[in-house]
């Protein structure tokens, strides 16, 4: 039997999201009840698990845990050499909002799928940047649980049962598309894979890394196909929790070293400034699977240069000293006005930048930049 024909119009209104202010990404946290979609929520109803220490379980855990409030993929990348070196960033979220679970309605929005995607350019000195949104269903966006699988709209990212990940995003001014080989096992991050987020034990999320992934892509942009290669960074994490309340935003750092290694590093700033309600690090060796853990007091990020936006006023700091332990490096941005205004959407502005890491003055690595809350503290 043919069922019904789906809804003419299976994206949700990019006006329906406002209330999303705080999806950027470290967006880590921390969804928290911050969706509201028109139709009334019945609170008591949705119960979202907590995120305790477990076994993480692949390939299961590659795949969405749609109970969990928040979750995202997250790929950065690096693409050919210096001077025409590119920066990538796909990230696809699904978001669980508070809606009643007994509710019927084909039409009601129990799973979002959303998803950004960029490339930083420095010839071009912003941002080529593209975005979609819709209600998971219909043939249009989807999460799969058993392994990587995301659809919305026409793009797609998934992983092969050889390990590999391939990505096809057909973006407005630009198409990406790529096959990202893993080169080294999954970095679980924290305590095998609890992330801790906060002082509070229930202020985590379940968090894996696959650093140093062969990058092998098509460029397609102002009717030119450029075939580049080079390394990425992909994050998966998933969670209930919300962010301190004292919490103003956060900086983090996915780096690819190019000794191998792979370090990772957040904070999460305090309103009005003084020591960050929480702060981690690791570092991981080339061919080893032991993660060294920094705490809360090993790790520091200091602005040394400062850019304010022309659109947003927002005053970010895109160069910035990393202390980790006993080592301390140096990000510099691609270009500076990296800068990702999503308040038509998501509500929020944010800096993802392409960045150098530096020690001692010279490189020693590639990644990305990412910072939240520096226009106003972020509102769950």
């Amino acid at each position: 039997m043919i069922g019904p024909p789906p809804p003419l119009l299976p994206l949700l209104p990019l006006s329906a999201l406002s209330a999303l202010s705080a999806l950027s990404r470290r967006r880590l946290l921390l969804l928290g009840g911050a969706l509201a979609l028109g139709a009334p929520a019945t609170q008591a109803s949705v119960i979202y698990p907590r995120v305790v220490p477990r076994p993480l379980v692949f390939p299961r855990d590659h795949g969405a845990h749609p109970d969990y409030r928040t979750e995202w993929w997250y790929l950065t990348g690096h693409l050919g050499e210096h001077p025409q070196r590119l920066g990538i960033q796909i990230t696809f979220f699904r978001a669980r909002p508070p809606i009643d679970p007994a509710n019927p309605s084909r039409f009601a929005a129990h799973q979002l799928i959303i998803a950004h995607a960029a490339i930083a350019d420095p010839a071009r000195g912003s941002l080529l940047k593209d975005e979609r949104v819709a209600r998971a269903g219909f043939g249009v966006a989807g999460a799969a649980q058993a392994d990587t699988d995301l659809r919305l709209d026409r793009w797609r990212f998934r992983r092969e049962s050889d390990g590999r990940y391939r990505c096809e995003v057909p973006a407005r001014g630009f198409t990406l598309r790529f096959t990202a080989t893993p080169t080294q096992p999954l970095l679980l991050q924290g305590i095998d894979g609890f992330s801790q987020k906060g002082p509070q034990p229930e202020q985590a999320s379940y968090y894996y890394t696959q650093p140093q992934l062969h990058l092998q892509a098509e460029v397609e942009r102002d009717g030119q196909v450029l075939g580049l290669t080079g390394k990425g960074w992909l994050d998966h994490e998933w969670s209930t929790a919300v962010l301190d309340e004292n919490g103003a935003g956060w900086d983090w750092v996915g780096m690819n070293l190019d000794d191998g290694s792979a370090l990772t590093a957040f904070d999460i700033r305090r309103r009005g400034g003084g020591a960050p309600v929480y702060a981690y690090a690791s570092l991981r060796a080339p061919g080893s699977r032991q993660v060294q853990v920094f705490g809360p007091d090993q790790v520091r990020f200091e602005p040394l240069q400062r850019w304010t936006s022309p659109r947003t006023r927002a005053d970010w700091p895109v160069m910035q000293r990393l202390t980790v332990g006993g080592r301390v490096f140096e990000t510099h941005p691609l270009f500076v006005d990296q800068e990702l205004d999503s308040r038509a959407s998501t509500g929020a502005v944010y800096w993802e930048g392409a960045s150098v890491l530096l020690e001692g003055g010279r490189r020693v690595g590639l990644g990305y930049l990412e910072m939240t809350g520096y226009p106003a503290p972020i509102v769950l």
